[in-house]
């Protein structure tokens, strides 16, 4: 193989870097959505297609056609459809946007406890408020993988106690400071903050029920940036209107968008973000980084870092 031709949805300025570090190589630029291109591609770097209620259950005539690796820009695989997985072997971005999604989570704690922004005065009105510490308090993670572990340090470096979960049939990574629960109902009943960080798999799909959430420590702030459907959002509604939640602040729902005058929108202690905390201004320069070394380990027909199990669902 002389050289490869990239068939890449992400935006132009990131394709460029591709050119500047991928010289000898062609990269085309194509459109989010598209999969028909002109020139005969090796590796193709795929945005999801199963989103804003779409859904693209049959693959394009030919499929895989010429291709031998398939990157996914998303961590999580459930917004792809299970024909992408046959024919080629495929790599998640896991790990690309791991700060900036801990740093949205650790931001919603900061809302929560200091009570932002309707804090901030516009008359002289004055009244002063008692605020919540985060130093001291017990954050829970559900999923400790790079969010997980990131979002781990950053509180631990607060003063805050860490109370961790894996997904199911996972070890805990080694982080100083941070303790292990011994299942899910431990880490509801021990946490003031909790963070759903797991990715979505058949083993973790409604995963926290009503079972789950009525172990809840009273006023658990419950923080959802992985999956909506880790989540029954009818149990969660009953759990903040009965008092035993006392905030829910969602990047993610199922499905998403929910549709116009769900209740989760209208409910007063529910906090509701576009699904953007992996979003980052600057691009994506953290993805591109691991995208540029496992593609000179293509080159070379070296394993390729984080290849996907369908089968596993990540």
């Amino acid at each position: 193989m002389s050289h490869s031709i990239i068939a890449s949805q992400l935006d132009v300025h990131a394709n460029n870097h591709l050119r500047e570090q991928l010289a000898g190589h062609q990269v085309i630029d194509i459109a989010p959505g598209q999969l028909v291109f002109g020139a005969p591609a090796d590796v193709l770097i795929l945005r999801p297609l199963n989103v804003r209620g779409q859904r693209v259950d049959s693959p394009p005539a030919g499929w895989p056609w010429g291709l031998k690796w398939v990157q996914l820009v998303s961590s999580g695989i459930d917004f792809y459809p299970d024909w992408v997985f046959k024919g080629a072997h495929v790599t998640s971005g896991k790990g690309a946007n791991a700060e900036q999604v801990a740093e949205f989570a650790l931001a919603l704690m900061f809302a929560a406890a200091k009570q932002l922004p309707t804090l901030w005065v516009k008359d002289a009105e004055w009244r002063l408020t008692p605020l919540a510490p985060l130093h001291g308090r017990t954050l829970g993670v559900l999923g400790f993988g790079n969010i997980g572990q990131s979002l781990a340090r950053k509180a631990g470096a607060l003063g805050m106690r860490v109370l961790a979960m894996s997904r199911p049939g996972q070890p805990i990574a080694e982080t100083p400071g941070v303790e292990r629960a011994a299942d899910l109902l431990q880490l509801f009943a021990g946490s003031d903050h909790l963070v759903l960080a797991a990715p979505l798999t058949p083993a973790t799909r409604g995963l926290i029920n009503r079972q789950v959430l009525n172990y809840a420590r009273p006023g658990l702030h419950l923080i959802n940036i992985a999956r909506g459907a880790l989540l029954d959002q009818q149990a969660l509604l009953e759990a903040l209107d009965s008092g035993l939640i006392s905030r829910a602040s969602l990047d993610v729902t199922d499905p998403e968008p929910l549709p116009v005058g769900h209740p989760l929108y209208q409910h007063p202690r529910v906090f509701l973000s576009p699904h953007t905390s992996a979003i980052s201004e600057e691009g994506y320069p953290t993805f591109l980084q691991a995208f540029i070394a496992n593609f000179h380990r293509y080159r070379e027909q070296a394993p390729l870092a984080n290849l996907v199990d369908a089968a596993r669902g990540y």
